[in-house]
């Protein structure tokens, strides 16, 4: 049996920088608001126009993932693309980027778990490449979430989370067991799902012909509703779990946490799991400051640009972890 790992990681933001104090003269808000509850100071939000969508900047982080892993594009045996914000109800966006790419036509799988989505995709690839199935899958996270939200004073309290952005990973077999992804862990706890939640459109709840019937323009059920305080209290301890479990399973402690990977949630979520583990500046990536929540993006967008930086290296355990909508949450353990 095979281990996985990561050959080649690549991200894209639109150009567009959108600031705490751009937002506050859209609706009542301000920077210190903004910055005390999230740590979030800008983000990136795709212009009208641009060309940036869900599946054209999952392209562009994709392309530089593959160029980076040495590889060429027909070498990539199956596409695994994790997002919440296709360009198409379906088909989801994964076929667009075998398309767009001209890879020759393996499978593309679309992964919708929010938050968690690329530790869900990565364990996914990981276990096809395991089983080898797949020699080399490429893994996306992009978001488009700016074209969605409301930016009105009603929405307030989510909309300036949220960014854009995308990130990719090429994975390939390795055959030394001690390297590479060394475990994935996933859960979910569906009785919250409606704790962070886009209600619309949905086949369960108000389809599309429902909204055109209505016409309702106090209709908030296709705008995200995330209770903030009840998400938090749910994140921290998932977090702390789920950590846990992937360096008991590989018998590690926590002070052999070389990098650790949060999911740019919230900067006080990740903060409060840096004091519990006992690490260092040095030790946790955060850059929600800059791009805000990207959701699937968050962690490639991170782990890419961690890695160049210089701050993981050769031998490093790097753990990536994530919470989100659903309640979903999970952890991959890997040996860089």
């Amino acid at each position: 049996m095979y281990n996985s790992k990561i050959i080649g990681l690549g991200k894209y933001v639109p150009d567009n920088v959108v600031t705490n104090e751009d937002l506050s003269k859209m609706m009542d808000t301000n920077d210190a608001w903004i910055t005390e509850r999230t740590g979030i100071k800008e983000r990136r939000w795709a212009v009208e126009g641009s060309g940036d969508t869900t599946a054209t900047m999952g392209v562009k982080a994709a392309k530089q993932a593959i160029e980076r892993s040495g590889l060429d594009k027909d070498d990539i045996d199956f596409i695994i693309f994790a997002t919440l914000s296709p360009d198409m109800y379906f088909p989801g966006p994964g076929v667009q980027v075998q398309h767009a790419l001209d890879i020759k036509t393996v499978g593309a799988l679309d992964v919708r778990n929010q938050c968690s989505g690329f530790v869900y995709a990565i364990s996914v690839a990981d276990n096809f490449i395991k089983t080898g199935m797949y020699k080399n899958i490429l893994v996306i996270g992009s978001e488009l979430h700016s074209h969605g939200l409301d930016k009105t004073d009603r929405g307030r309290g989510v909309s300036v989370i949220f960014g854009d952005g995308a990130g990719a990973a090429v994975l390939t077999r390795e055959d030394n067991n001690a390297k590479g992804i060394l475990s994935t862990h996933l859960h979910s706890q569906g009785e919250h799902a409606e704790e962070l939640v886009v209600k619309a459109p949905g086949m369960g709840t108000r389809w599309v012909t429902d909204i055109i019937a209505e016409n309702n323009p106090d209709d908030e059920s296709y705008f995200p509703h995330m209770n903030g305080q009840f998400v938090f209290k749910n994140a921290v301890v998932r977090f702390s779990e789920v950590i846990m479990e992937g360096l008991m399973q590989n018998k590690l402690g926590k002070e052999d946490i070389d990098m650790l990977i949060p999911h740019q949630a919230n900067l006080r979520i990740a903060q409060f799991i840096q004091k519990k583990f006992e690490l260092g500046d040095d030790q946790v990536y955060n850059n929600i400051m800059r791009y805000g929540n990207t959701t699937a993006a968050s962690i490639p967008i991170a782990l890419t640009e961690a890695w160049e930086e210089g701050k993981i290296k050769e031998g490093d355990t790097v753990v990536l972890a994530a919470f989100g909508s659903g309640f979903t949450w999970g952890s991959v353990i890997i040996k860089w």
